[in-house]
């Protein structure tokens, strides 16, 4: 398979996750650039590369990758200076093609489906990446350093890669928001969130295993009111608790009285 010689725009962790699997993988790590100087830095450095602040970048670098934060993709994809015939790919979920100005001639998205936090890497060969290009010959670049990475690669346009971004909202980000409000809660109960991980894992497997719509039990889907009421009456010391589990708890009532 074809070796690239990459660069990077952003030192956080997409890009540190992104470059480590590239490089290992046999890409050539071009050019870093970054605002921030010592993650640049260290960056460019694991994996021989250049670093700088600014936006411009070397004739040698064949694909630019983009992963900045959405409010500030616009801003920097503006500031882009590279070799026309340099592919500049951004890895926001929610944001399409439409994003980058006209001087960019090839330009596309390197969208990877998974969480990225600070010192935990995640096995990028297992990570589905989802692309998409404004033309074929882009489309197959980046489809083949994707599959350089990852077994998992998929054509997605704006539309759908956009619901896909929702969907990894509700099982990510939500998911986690409830996690740390359950273990509040166990906090009060003077438990340690340690006793819930039991709980957890056979949740998700569970889900994993039989699909999350045939897993769920509780007194939503039982419809069991009395402990309903019971547990409003004890969120009464957090309106903002109280109104999640009213609000999820109706949720799980309409959807399993349609079925």
């Amino acid at each position: 398979m074809r070796k690239y010689s990459i660069s990077f725009v952003g030192a956080g962790n997409i890009a540190t996750a992104l470059c480590r699997e590239m490089f290992n993988h046999g890409h050539s790590i071009d050019h870093i650039t970054s605002r921030n100087e010592n993650n640049g830095r260290t960056l460019a450095n694991s994996y021989h590369a250049t670093w700088s602040d600014d936006f411009v970048f070397p004739v040698t670098s064949e694909i630019i990758i983009v992963a900045v934060t959405d409010r500030s993709l616009s801003e920097v994809l503006k500031a882009l200076k590279c070799n026309d015939s340099a592919i500049v790919a951004h890895t926001a979920g929610s944001i399409g093609l439409d994003v980058f100005p006209p001087d960019l001639r090839n330009t596309g998205v390197f969208y990877p489906l998974q969480t990225f936090s600070v010192n935990r890497i995640p096995n990028i060969s297992e990570v589905p990446l989802f692309i998409e290009a404004s033309d074929e010959k882009s489309a197959n670049t980046l489809i083949n350093l994707a599959e350089s990475i990852s077994n998992s690669v998929h054509i997605s346009d704006s539309d759908h890669r956009r619901l896909l971004h929702l969907a990894a909202v509700f099982v990510s980000n939500f998911t986690n928001h409830l996690l740390t409000t359950g273990k509040n809660i166990s906090s009060m109960a003077g438990v340690p969130f340690d006793e819930l991980k039991p709980l957890i894992m056979e949740t998700v497997s569970k889900a994993l295993e039989l699909g999350p719509e045939n897993s769920q039990t509780g007194p939503a889907v039982r419809y069991d009111l009395n402990t309903i009421e019971k547990h409003l009456d004890l969120l009464s010391f957090s309106p903002d608790f109280k109104n999640v589990y009213e609000m999820i708890t109706k949720s799980i009532i309409s959807y399993y009285k349609k079925k």
